[in-house]
């Protein structure tokens, strides 16, 4: 009876340090704090660095870009970075803030979300996610020639005083949360060459009509959008695409443009 006893007080205390064990595990896996960072001076490589928030900030220089090293690791403010996310790293503007970046060898630009602090090699100004690189179309070059310029959110919102330098502003619709989709078409990937006879960035084929006129008022100002009422499996979706496109270069930069608005479901779709 003795050792009974024994036995079950014994096997009780080691359930409950599994029960701690397990309990300490499961805690200590936590998602990602992002946080809102503007930051204190300070010193790299002997250079110094003085964050500060910056709402017109307009500045010319080298872009590089960064990617599969970094791919899963948190970023200076918590998030956890994404090669394929349209984000950046900066040395001094607040986290998160966001970026119009225009490639000024080819006239491509996006929406970038700066989450992380670099670069710092030489004198280089914004490292971009590798997905960025290639929409703006410079990532087997490695860096090239940049400007990049504060925006007020997401939507790519120039301030008053950088609009008012610009003879033609971009049209800014007010902010629309992203309408997801309720059937994915079958995506087609675009062919290498541009012999497709149509090529278009879809955005989402949608169920309910206001849904879809909801997505081209948050667009169009990208390019003409319209809504193509088409039957899938018996049931009518209303297909927000952008285009025409010639080619399949001008349809990435479109592309870029939209994802850049939150968009994430866009892609390139091939009539033949």
């Amino acid at each position: 009876m003795y050792l009974m006893r024994r036995f079950l007080i014994i096997l009780f205390c080691l359930s409950l340090g599994a029960c701690g064990v397990s309990r300490g595990t499961y805690e200590s896996a936590g998602p990602p704090n992002p946080t809102y960072k503007v930051g204190k001076p300070y010193r790299v490589s002997g250079k110094t660095y003085r964050p500060a928030a910056d709402p017109h900030y307009d500045r010319t220089g080298l872009a590089s870009w960064y990617g599969s090293k970094f791919h899963g690791r948190k970023t200076a403010n918590g998030d956890i970075f994404n090669m394929n996310d349209l984000t950046a790293a900066h040395t001094t503007l607040p986290m998160p803030s966001y970026v119009r970046v225009t490639n000024l060898d080819n006239g491509r630009w996006l929406i970038l979300q700066i989450n992380d602090r670099g670069p710092f090699i030489g004198d280089r100004l914004i490292d971009v996610s590798r997905r960025a690189a290639q929409l703006l179309g410079f990532e087997k070059k490695g860096v090239t020639k940049v400007r990049v310029q504060a925006v007020e959110g997401p939507r790519g919102k120039l301030p008053t005083q950088t609009q008012a330098q610009k003879t033609s502003p971009p049209r800014i619709i007010p902010t629309v949360q992203p309408e997801q989709p309720v059937v994915a078409e079958k995506k087609v990937e675009p062919p290498q060459t541009d012999m497709a006879k149509n090529i278009y960035v879809q955005i989402g084929a949608y169920s309910n009509e206001n849904n879809a006129k909801r997505i081209v008022n948050s667009v169009h100002h990208i390019s003409n959008t319209k809504i193509e009422k088409v039957d899938v499996n018996g049931q009518n979706l209303y297909r927000v695409r952008i285009g025409p496109h010639p080619t399949v270069e001008l349809a990435e930069i479109i592309l870029g443009r939209i994802l850049s608005l939150g968009h994430n479901t866009a892609r390139i779709i091939t009539d033949y």
